[in-house]
């Protein structure tokens, strides 16, 4: 199963000259899905006149499916048919890849669901830290002040 991107498959030209990464959902045909972030290229180093030298090189994100070890393990079990891979966007910065990320995870709750196979935000923030907080309540706030906060800045709004 190759890369979706905009409704066709991904080829090394659709691939914006000054990427560095992109954010990406993997869906099993059930419906639950994963979100995540790939780089398209590795640190590496060279020898320059006998010195080491940092360089980036490319990865083989075509055939990469997750860091998740668990959604691994089920691809590894089920088959790769059985998941699509969608490339959403395309970033140009780290921070924005990271931001992005981070963003859509809160955004679409992927702690609190059960439709996201995501385990952890940022390897910080996980599940179980979600679990007793209080959704309830932070929806009450959300619904009394959120329309506030977003009329400062709607590029904010989830």
């Amino acid at each position: 199963m190759n890369w979706i991107y905009q409704g066709s498959e991904v080829q090394d030209s659709d691939v914006p000259e000054k990427a560095i990464g992109f954010i990406y959902i993997i869906q099993h045909e059930s419906g639950r899905k994963y979100i995540g972030k790939k780089l398209l290229d590795k640190a590496g180093t060279k020898m320059v006149n006998g010195k080491k030298k940092k360089i980036r090189k490319p990865n083989d994100w075509q055939n990469y499916w997750s860091s998740s070890p668990w959604l691994s393990e089920l691809i590894e079990t089920e088959g790769k048919e059985k998941f699509t891979r969608k490339i959403l966007m395309f970033c140009m910065t780290r921070g924005e890849l990271n931001y992005a990320e981070e963003k859509l995870q809160y955004c679409w709750n992927v702690l609190e669901s059960d439709r996201w196979y995501n385990s952890n935000i940022r390897s910080r923030i996980f599940g179980k830290h979600v679990e007793k907080y209080n959704i309830k309540e932070i929806n009450r706030i959300r619904m009394i002040y959120g329309d506030v906060v977003l009329e400062t800045d709607a590029k904010f709004e989830c």
